[in-house]
Formats: structure tokens, sequence, C-alpha cells
């Protein structure tokens, strides 16, 4: 397919600025101004490129298997991070990453799902697919934090929770329901961020939260739009349209008040400038932590209240 004048002239751009920036370190010759303003330009390009593209294709980029997983973005945003394993209860799963940050001189939880790179990691982390004992050794942490008045960080990045008859035997549902109801009483502060593809309740098990972040190429949804369209439509062959119905995307989402904020991300996709991506999330943690910090407990647990149930209407 060939490419459009706009993609053309974006990699013109990137070229561009490329050059520049060579040219201001190697050459030591002052091209601020010019770097500046060929920035500026493919950032609007770069916008407006990234505004056409569909629900489907949105969520094709969310299952890139190239794209940043939750330890990726870990280790650039946090100076220092410490895994905790296991639920005190049956065994450490692996699809869930928990442990202490520290971001300067605030230390943080960190609650995350972590998918794996090749079929190895993926076999070892279950495809990201969280077991209940994820979520008690989430809510084992999360409970930590509260008691030593930690902000919790939460990364959403699952197809769904795990539907092995193993898991049910060990009460996924009842799990996940915990994780929500714990959460949506934690006296400390939680921020929620959705980097790819967020589904079910194995997502909303880790999203009830007082900030929700969302990548710009990320997806967030009750399932996927296979199982939508199968289920409602009997008709496996109808995806892209029911990508579309759902209103997945952070831009539906962010429109609906479902998230707060939405994170830019390079055209293509984070994988292709994973440190720009962090450095924004880290800002916007560090922003909202601070924001978050300011109300007492009680405003903090009562606006995380009203916040969850304003979403959403009833149509007469």
């Amino acid at each position: 397919m060939p490419k459009s004048k706009e993609l053309t002239e974006i990699e013109e751009l990137e070229n561009t600025v490329k050059e520049l920036k060579n040219i201001s370190q190697d050459k030591m010759i002052d091209v601020s101004s010019e770097l500046k303003e060929a920035t500026a330009k493919l950032q609007k390009l770069a916008r407006k490129e990234n505004s056409k593209l569909t629900a489907w294709q949105r969520l094709e980029i969310a299952r890139n298997p190239k794209r940043p997983t939750a330890l990726d973005y870990m280790d650039i945003i946090f100076d220092e991070f410490m895994e905790l394993h296991g639920d005190r209860v049956y065994r450490d799963d692996e699809a869930m990453v928990c442990g202490l940050g520290r971001i300067g001189k605030q230390n943080f939880t960190i609650i995350a799902e972590q998918k794996g790179r090749n079929t190895k990691e993926n076999i070892k982390r279950n495809f990201g697919m969280p077991n209940p004992e994820s979520y008690r050794k989430a809510i084992r942490l999360m409970k930590q934090a509260e008691k030593f008045g930690r902000p919790i960080v939460t990364f959403i990045d699952t197809k769904g929770a795990y539907p092995g008859i193993g898991a049910e035997e060990r009460g996924q549902g009842e799990a996940i329901a915990k994780s929500m109801m714990e959460m949506a009483n934690l006296k400390t502060p939680i921020i929620c961020i959705v980097i790819g593809e967020g589904s079910s309740g194995g997502a909303l098990a880790i999203g009830v939260g007082d900030e929700i972040l969302m990548l710009e190429n990320a997806v967030y949804s009750v399932l996927s739009p296979e199982g939508f369209s199968s289920i409602l439509w009997k008709d496996g062959t109808r995806v892209k349209e029911a990508a579309e119905k759902m209103k997945m995307t952070a831009g539906d989402l962010k429109k609906f008040k479902v998230i707060d904020k939405i994170i830019e991300e390079p055209i293509g996709g984070a994988q292709n400038d994973v440190e720009i991506v962090a450095e924004s999330l880290k800002k916007a943690i560090v922003s909202s932590t601070k924001r978050l910090k300011k109300l007492s407990v009680e405003d903090l647990v009562d606006e995380r209240y009203h916040k969850f149930r304003a979403m959403g209407e009833y149509i007469k």
C-alpha cells in the first residue's frame, strides 16, 4: 500500500529532527530554533495522523507483540523497584508483578499485569491472564500500602482473568470482586494506567482508582470485539464493526469520563519510542500523586466513590 502524503512528510521530518540533534551534539552548532520548529511541526502532523486511526487499528497496535509491557515502563519510570511475591495462601502467580518502587523521594506500591515477549515468557506469565492468587497478592500489597501511606500505581494489560478450571475452583470471581471492593475503600491514593489491552473483569480488578490514565492506542472494554460479535450477532466476522460499537478507545472513554487522561504515543505505537512514553507516564504519575496527597483521607475515598457512581447514565 502506497504511503499517504502525511506519512511521507512525517518520515522526512523525523529524519530532519535526527539530523538537527546530531548537528547540535556533534558540531556544537546552535540549531535550537530550527529543532524546536521541526519538532513542533512533527508533533502536529503525528497528532493529525493518529486521530485518523479506527478502533480496530488501535486494537491491533495494542496487541502488537513488540508493544512495551509493564516491566518495560517500570524500568524507566521508577528509580528503584523491588518485587514482592506470593499471596500467602496458594502460590506466586507471575502474570501479576507486584512490589515497591520509588520516584525521587516518593515511594509507591506497584501492581502490574505482565505479558511475555515470546512463547517461553508467555507460558511463565500465563499470557498475562491472572489467576486468583494474583489478585490476592495484589490485595495483600494494597493493604500494606494503605498501612504505610504509600500511593498505589497499577498497570492494566490483560485479555482477561484466566478462565481455567483450577482458577474457578480457587475462587476467580470472588478474588476479582474482593479486589475491586478493597480498592474502592483504600485510604491511600490510587493511580491506574491502561497500557495495552484491558479487557473484562481481569482488567477492572485493578482498575478502581482516583486517577485513570490510558495510553492513546490502548483499549479498555468489557470483552474483546471477537467475543462481542460472536455473542451478540452470532457472527465472528464482524469484529471491526464491533470494535467501533464498543467505544473501547481512549478517545471514547475520555469523552464518557471513564478515564481521566490520555497519554500520547508516537506514530505506530509506544514501541517506536518507549522512552518518551515512559517519561510522559512518569510526569502524569508525579502530577496526580501531588494532587491526591493534598486531599484528606475522607475526601480521597469520597471522591473515588462519586467518580465511579457518576459513570454511565440511564436512558428512558
